[in-house]
């Protein structure tokens, strides 16, 4: 079984409840780091201007590059549930060779410390619940579960303008897209 999200872009108004649940949930203090972050998309001119979101977050890809990056074996991709995570005591924080793997750009670092990234919540997931983003979210723009089901339920794309090229990583993530 392979975890994922959705994202309805219709519904999102870029106001990072998600964000803040995330670095609640996951003791991150106030400042750049951030395990979940929503990215703007500005198109149009006056009289017709166009803003839209995506997400970016660990999307738990099918192939994740940054696994084969690590020099170390910090970052794996659990069988049990195809999420990626991190050990933080195995990373060599100041290689981030994850980082420049990454075409979504997602592992992030505090100072010296070892690569962060979403892991679904795993803590959550195992009690039963959804990730915090999910739950944070006022305008229920988020869904995350097995990714076979989420696909099958809202059916959507693999990409939203702005969403780098999916192709090589196949990011764990359907997006529901605006409508231009």
């Amino acid at each position: 079984m392979q975890l994922g999200f959705y994202f309805d872009q219709t519904r999102c108004t870029g106001c990072d409840a998600c964000v803040i649940a995330c670095k609640d949930w996951k003791d991150i203090p106030a400042g750049p780091v951030a395990l979940c972050r929503i990215a703007s998309l500005e198109e149009g001119s006056f009289p017709n201007p166009s803003l839209s979101f995506y997400p970016l977050f660990c999307f738990h890809c099918a192939q994740p590059p940054c696994v084969d990056a690590c020099p170390t074996g910090a970052i794996s991709k659990r069988a049990e549930n195809g999420v990626v995570v991190v050990s933080g005591d195995l990373c060599l924080a100041g290689c981030r060779l994850c980082l420049d793997a990454c075409p979504y750009r997602v592992p992030q670092f505090a100072e010296d410390g070892p690569a962060r990234i979403c892991d679904l919540c795993l803590d959550r997931w195992e009690a039963g619940e959804k990730p915090i983003c999910v739950v944070a979210c006022p305008q229920r723009a988020l869904d995350a579960g097995p990714f076979e089901e989420i696909s099958s339920r809202y059916g959507g794309k693999a990409r939203v303008r702005g969403f780098p090229d999916p192709g090589r990583t196949r990011p764990s993530i359907v997006f529901r897209s605006k409508k231009k």
